[in-house]
């Protein structure tokens, strides 16, 4: 079985590989962690003469070149941990699970298990853009990074999904994050090329079709029952053997976990779930 220990905290690495130092230093910056407290819009608390009145100073002071806002406390090890929403990070997966990212890419690019990377569910595209990081820096010119997201945040659920009755988080703005700042993301980081392929629009239209061959790596944080289930049915068939399922949201959203359990259930998959921190698991396909 793969390696299962990571650390709590970055604890760096040799400076002797300047692959490695180049991976580091991408997961304290996609994360926010090495830049510690930061600043975030501030929202007043409901009621209606607080709106009007910060409205109307928000224009005064626009006009001017400023803004309002409020600290947003850091947190070193809810960073590390993926419990917090960094208001300006590219990801908020934490440095646990971008460890174990490059874990599972590192080992298929080492046993060339073929396949391309994906990931459904991408928000500000964090993680697609370490995964891109990784193929170029240890030389891979031929796998794809596919981004596969709605670009308009999470759906609402179904009526009859009892696993995500209490899930409103398609309510939530923050979430939805369009494909032109996704896109400005990778070009920031010099990594917007033709390795890097883009599938907007719900799982449920762009997953079954989707122009995939092989997948080496897919990571699901689709957080929602039919998100996680037709993800892993469209693309699971493609998975080599030798490769990873990473699933992001399995202990902390109900939905998510049960379609992962039916899922293995239904067509008799054994193969180890591994804990990565406290909500991501993954395996390894071995059959």
């Amino acid at each position: 079985m793969p390696e299962t220990l990571v650390p709590t905290q970055p604890t760096g690495r040799s400076l002797g590989d300047p692959r490695q130092m180049y991976s580091d230093l991408l997961k304290r910056t996609l994360t926010r962690y090495a830049f510690g407290e930061t600043w975030q819009p501030y929202v007043p608390r409901p009621g209606r003469l607080r709106s009007v009145l910060y409205r109307q100073g928000q224009r005064l002071l626009r006009r001017r070149g400023l803004d309002v806002v409020c600290r947003f406390p850091f947190d070193p090890e809810a960073r590390a941990n993926g419990r917090d929403w960094p208001p300006d990070a590219e990801t908020m997966v934490g440095l646990r699970r971008l460890d174990n990212v490059e874990r599972c890419v590192l080992d298929v690019l080492r046993q060339r298990v073929p396949g391309d990377l994906i990931e459904t569910g991408v928000w500000r595209g964090g993680t697609t853009i370490f995964m891109r990081a990784l193929l170029a820096a240890y030389g891979d010119r031929e796998r794809v990074v596919w981004v596969a997201d709605s670009f308009r945040g999470l759906p609402r659920p179904q009526a009859h999904r009892t696993e995500d009755v209490e899930d409103a988080l398609w309510q939530v703005p923050f979430l939805a994050v369009p494909l032109h700042q996704v896109q400005e993301n990778f070009r920031r980081y010099g990594l917007l090329d033709d390795q890097v392929r883009f599938l907007p629009g719900w799982f449920e239209d762009t997953l079954p079709n989707a122009p995939v061959q092989r997948i080496a790596v897919m990571r699901l944080d689709g957080d929602l029952y039919d998100s996680t289930s037709v993800a892993l049915r469209s693309l699971y068939p493609k998975l080599s053997v030798g490769g990873y399922v990473i699933i992001d949201d399995y202990h902390a959203v109900r939905g998510c976990r049960q379609a992962v359990d039916d899922f293995r259930a239904e067509f008799g998959i054994t193969d180890e779930l591994v804990s990565v921190d406290w909500t991501c698991r993954y395996w390894q396909r071995t059959r």
